[in-house]
């Protein structure tokens, strides 16, 4: 009965050994399969992490072309800013050029129109000078010719009309010597030769005397001008005829002298 129940205790634990042996092999197998599965999960993981740093490492280069990108874009735009703000700046530039230039044109036109109204004034101006000239020219040659008469004819002849300054002078009669009943000046103390104004043109400053060269009046020789026995002024001789002699006087002169004043030689 002992051996029965050793038997049956063999048994028993040949039974819980080969249990407990087909549980631990069941639970290897089971471990095995899961370590398995794991290493296979790990083996994907290691992959997909391979590929992942692999991506990574492609976006971190994509990143830093794209960096360098967008920096080269800044770069082109703040360029094209420069450019835009220089563009704007020439513009502006241009603009008041073109401003100050349609100012100067219109004061050019207002200048050249000024111009061409002075010119046509002067134009004008011109025409009654020459005018002038030709009236006082006119004037000049009928006055040479009536010297010219005067210088043709014999001594103390009488003069007739003479037209000076558009006015009508009735001349006395010329003599070489003055008239006894005309005033003389005060007498200087040396002898000094005496006449009187025949003719005043004040459109040229010039007189005529009726002293010449048979007088011995030379060209440069200076007479004092007597009115009322006082010195009003002096005539510088510019042309000598034989009979009478042509002098000028200044512009002091000029509205004070009259036909018949008395000249006298001043000394040399």
């Amino acid at each position: 009965m002992n051996r029965k129940i050793g038997i049956l205790l063999f048994g028993g634990l040949l039974v819980i050994c080969f249990a407990i042996a087909t549980g631990a092999f069941y639970s290897y197998h089971n471990e095995r399969a899961k370590s398995i599965r794991l290493q296979a999960q790990v083996d994907e993981l290691t992959v997909r992490q391979r590929a992942t740093e692999a991506k990574l490492e492609d976006a971190k280069k994509t990143a830093t072309r794209l960096q360098l990108e967008l920096q080269e874009v800044k770069g082109q735009l703040d360029t094209l800013n420069a450019e835009l703000s220089q563009e704007k700046s020439s513009r502006l530039e241009a603009s008041n050029k073109l401003e100050q230039l349609n100012a100067d044109l219109e004061q050019q036109k207002k200048i050249r129109q000024d111009l061409e109204e002075r010119l046509n004034q002067a134009h004008e101006e011109g025409l009654k000078i020459k005018e002038q000239v030709k009236i006082i020219q006119q004037q000049k040659n009928g006055l040479e010719a009536k010297l010219k008469e005067l210088e043709s004819g014999p001594s103390g002849v009488e003069l007739g009309k003479v037209v000076v300054n558009n006015e009508t002078v009735q001349e006395k009669p010329v003599t070489s010597e003055p008239s006894k009943a005309e005033k003389k000046p005060e007498a200087p103390k040396q002898k000094t030769l005496e006449g009187k104004v025949m003719v005043v043109n004040k459109d040229y400053n010039f007189a005529v005397i009726n002293l010449g060269s048979k007088d011995g009046v030379k060209t440069g020789d200076v007479f004092s001008v007597y009115q009322g026995g006082k010195v009003i002024g002096e005539l510088k001789v510019e042309k000598v005829h034989e009979s009478m002699a042509a002098a000028g006087f200044s512009e002091d002169l000029k509205n004070i002298i009259n036909e018949n004043d008395v000249v006298a030689q001043k000394a040399k």
